[in-house]
């Protein structure tokens, strides 16, 4: 499907976006690991999360879908059956990964795979760990890709530091913890998103930190309770951009998760001179909430680091657009792990914004940007990204004359009603 965005005037408009991917996943995923019944409200409504539920369906976990809540039926650490067929994770990395730490436990045999995409997406970083916790995991290419073999196994206890910042990996080591004897401690030298540690306290289940770190207790018997997704903030970062960009806009984003390690591009933004206000903030099973405003803002260049990755990594599409009209130059390091996404979003990001009269330079590690451009109307590919196909719709809004979006059903991924929800705001 090819999208066309036209220029707009103005933005206009209060709404909401779908719940969460990262806590999606880790709700459906916990909640299967957990005693009983467990309600889950506001899930996020993309494939990616689809592809959660089919694989546990797939292991014998019943899913009901109840109005706008999911609940899922639970028989505990161990209450896996054996599937019948290969477990499909489609295109999402954290329904592979996560899995493979649940999976590495359990007393049956398993593959997990999934679409062209994701199997040349590294999973050695996942694999590595598990096995030195005893796993027996076996993988294409010298574990490097999937499909992934898994004979389940009695898991032991380790000491281990990420090299690489993942919380997918965080996440997968610290299920297989709860599954293993003894006490796994998991050290990162970048933190990342710490959804999985407060959703397990939430449930009850105490992760101590020390210097850092993360001790899991095997065996710790997860709690059911009720679980309301919040807004995902990176699917309202597309909304914070275009209201950001376009003349005479405002708007108002409710229920938006605010998690201090996935704010990053919002104290970004705020550098760059954004009008963004974050109102009513409160604590939803343990994740702040609240609701974000934003009103149109001559923006400046800025330098994003390193150490700011872990925390806007998959606002950095979003950003490239917006510090192509900033005033001056941005340069953007240390964002490598855009190589290895769904796409090379480094060099897709480069080649298309280049075709909207961007001057923007590919590095290894990055992005060098000069501002203060105009985009003109173009055809540009999201090369079955989602995340570049917002951030390319995002830009066309302010072009000088209408832009394509090739492939633009993608967004289906993570953010099914992306076009319909931009187009409301057109319309007050």
């Amino acid at each position: 499907m090819r999208k066309i965005i036209k220029p707009v005037t103005s933005l206009q408009g209060e709404i909401e976006v779908p719940g969460d991917k990262s806590i999606s996943h880790r709700a459906l995923i916990i909640g299967a690991m957990s005693n009983g019944k467990m309600n889950i409200s506001n899930l996020a409504n993309g494939r990616d999360c689809l592809s959660t539920i089919g694989c546990l369906e797939h292991l014998g976990i019943k899913i009901q879908k109840e109005q706008n809540r999911v609940v899922v039926n639970s028989r505990g650490l161990f209450g896996f059956r054996e599937p019948q067929n290969f477990l499909d994770a489609g295109n999402s990395g954290t329904t592979m990964r996560v899995l493979c730490g649940v999976l590495a436990g359990q007393s049956f045999n398993s593959v997990v795979t999934g679409d062209e995409s994701l199997r040349n997406r590294p999973m050695r970083r996942v694999i590595e760990p598990l096995q030195k916790m005893g796993a027996e995991i076996q993988a294409h290419n010298n574990n490097q890709f999937a499909p992934i073999a898994i004979s389940g196994k009695k898991l032991n206890s380790i000491e281990y530091t990420i090299p690489i910042p993942s919380a997918q990996v965080k996440t997968a080591l610290v299920l297989a913890g709860l599954l293993a004897d003894g006490k796994t401690t998991i050290q990162e030298n970048i933190p990342t998103r710490d959804h999985t540690e407060r959703m397990l306290k939430y449930l009850g289940i105490d992760i101590t930190s020390q210097n850092g770190g993360l001790d899991v207790a095997g065996q710790s018997e997860i709690k059911s309770k009720d679980i309301f997704v919040p807004g995902d903030i990176s699917s309202a970062i597309y909304f914070i951009g275009a209201g950001l960009l376009v003349k005479n806009s405002h708007i108002k984003i409710k229920n938006v998760g605010l998690n201090p390690g996935r704010i990053g591009a919002l104290k970004v933004l705020k550098k760059m001179g954004a009008k963004i206000e974050i109102k009513n903030v409160k604590e939803i099973n343990c994740e702040p909430v609240g609701e974000i405003e934003v009103r149109s803002s001559d923006l400046k260049g800025t330098e994003i680091l390193s150490e700011e990755i872990p925390s806007l990594i998959d606002e950095i599409p979003l950003l490239a657009v917006l510090t192509c009209l900033a005033e001056g130059k941005t340069s953007i390091k240390g964002a490598e792990e855009l190589r290895v996404k769904e796409i090379d979003r480094l060099k897709a990001m480069a080649s298309e914004l280049t075709k909207l009269g961007a001057n923007i330079k590919e590095l290894p590690d990055g992005l060098e940007i000069s501002g203060s451009i105009k985009f003109k109307g173009a055809s540009v590919e999201s090369f079955g990204d989602h995340r570049m196909a917002m951030a390319l719709a995002v830009a066309g809004l302010v072009a000088s004359s209408e832009t394509i979006v090739e492939n633009a059903e993608v967004v289906d991924v993570s953010f099914p009603n992306f076009f319909e929800i931009l187009d409301s705001l057109t319309k007050n």
